[in-house]
């Protein structure tokens, strides 16, 4: 058997890789690296077939690992502004951290839908129970809190839940994506990424906003009927919310909103039914007036005039209101103030701020436009009255 020397056997390999590349790529002489680099460019090729997908998973979950390490700070940030505030106004006597970590995991199980009847009066139902219970768990921590502080601070949770819900969900998603190397469950989670974190941010935003009573950017329809009740007498009715009798262009407006200047939104479907059942008859137009969900392109605080119940939620209250709608025949009319989802749980831009006397001058216009003089009409600004007296 006769030995072949290492560096005879690496010149053969060299020499027949060279061969064979020049015969694939049509390439010249031993100088000619066009050839040698259409040769590996093709192994490359080959290569992705089998591993580009594991390879773009792979930098998929990189970006997603390092969103998730930010949605994470975001959400401890919340945690620890909300404990600091609850310290700082509720002066509680004892450790609160537990019991605020406790009502950070709090869920809401909603109505069995199997058979649809009857289901609104029982989410109705659920959403009092938990309303009161966080009501409950807040006082508990901050024996020294006045009602308006209490809504504030409730708020102010409300918001370290959202962003401690944000986190857990991508988490989830994440982990389950790196365990099975899913591409697509992979590729969805980024896709919405920035989505999400520009909705955690907001909710950053708003935990300070809600800390120190400040007015944000749903507060927009409470904001414009303040201004319209401003130096009448307001009353309360059902659930937290206010009206007072308004006189406008020779018609009765009777002017509607959350009680502020805590953040509370109150319940306005059954304010809504409680005036007009008092008002049987009378009510020629309801006009409510709301933030509404801008696209993009469009101005923040630009002003739109529509039709139907302008309330968000889960639609208990719109479908109270539409119930005694439909009863009574009467029209309604909605008045929105558009803005991005993250202004919405902001502290208020002074875009939208401004925005309130635009709103005013439509309802005004449409009150002339849709109702006769000695009408008696309803108008309802509609959102979290934080930092909105009447």
């Amino acid at each position: 058997m006769t030995l072949i020397p290492i560096s005879d056997s690496i010149t053969q390999l060299t020499s027949n890789i060279q061969i064979h590349s020049n015969q694939f790529f049509g390439g010249g002489g031993s100088g000619d690296w066009t050839s040698y680099i259409g040769f590996f460019m093709y192994i490359i090729f080959f290569f992705m077939i089998f591993y580009g997908q594991r390879i773009q998973t792979y930098v998929m979950i990189r970006d997603v690992e390092n969103n998730l390490h930010k949605l994470k700070f975001i959400k401890e940030e919340g945690r620890k502004t909300a404990i600091e505030t609850l310290k700082e106004v509720g002066k509680p006597t004892m450790d609160i951290s537990p019991r605020v970590d406790r009502y950070l995991d709090y869920f809401t199980i909603g109505p069995q839908g199997m058979d649809p009847a009857g289901i609104v009066s029982k989410l109705d139902h659920i959403l009092d129970v938990r309303d009161q219970r966080l009501k409950d768990e807040v006082k508990l921590m901050t024996p020294e809190c006045d009602e308006v502080q209490l809504n504030n601070m409730e708020n102010t949770l409300e918001a370290a839940m959202a962003l401690n819900y944000l986190y857990k969900v991508v988490r989830h998603y994440y982990i389950q994506g790196k365990k099975t190397m899913s591409l697509y469950i992979i590729m969805q989670l980024q896709m919405i990424l920035p989505l999400v974190m520009k909705e955690a941010e907001a909710y950053s935003a708003a935990l300070k906003a809600f800390a120190y009573g400040q007015p944000i950017g749903d507060s927009v329809g409470p904001l414009i009927a303040g201004k319209l009740m401003r130096g009448y007498e307001a009353r309360k009715v059902h659930k937290d919310c206010v009206v007072a009798t308004v006189p406008i262009e020779g018609r009765t407006a009777l002017i509607m909103k959350a009680e502020g200047p805590g953040g509370n939104v109150g319940k306005p479907g059954d304010a809504i039914e409680t005036i007009i059942e008092e008002n049987e008859g009378k009510i020629a137009m309801l006009v409510m007036i709301d933030a509404g969900l801008k696209l993009e392109g469009e101005a923040v605080g630009e002003v739109s005039e529509g039709i139907g119940s302008a309330i968000g939620g889960p639609g208990v209250d719109a479908f109270k209101i539409e119930e005694k709608l439909v009863k009574y025949k009467i029209p309604i009319n909605a008045v929105i103030i558009k803005e991005d989802i993250g202004d919405a749980v902001s502290p208020m831009r002074k875009e939208i701020h401004d925005a309130a006397d635009k709103a005013i001058e439509r309802v005004r216009a449409l009150i002339l436009e849709r109702t006769k003089e000695g009408d008696t009409l309803i108008i309802f600004g509609v959102g979290n009255s934080i930092g909105i007296g009447q």
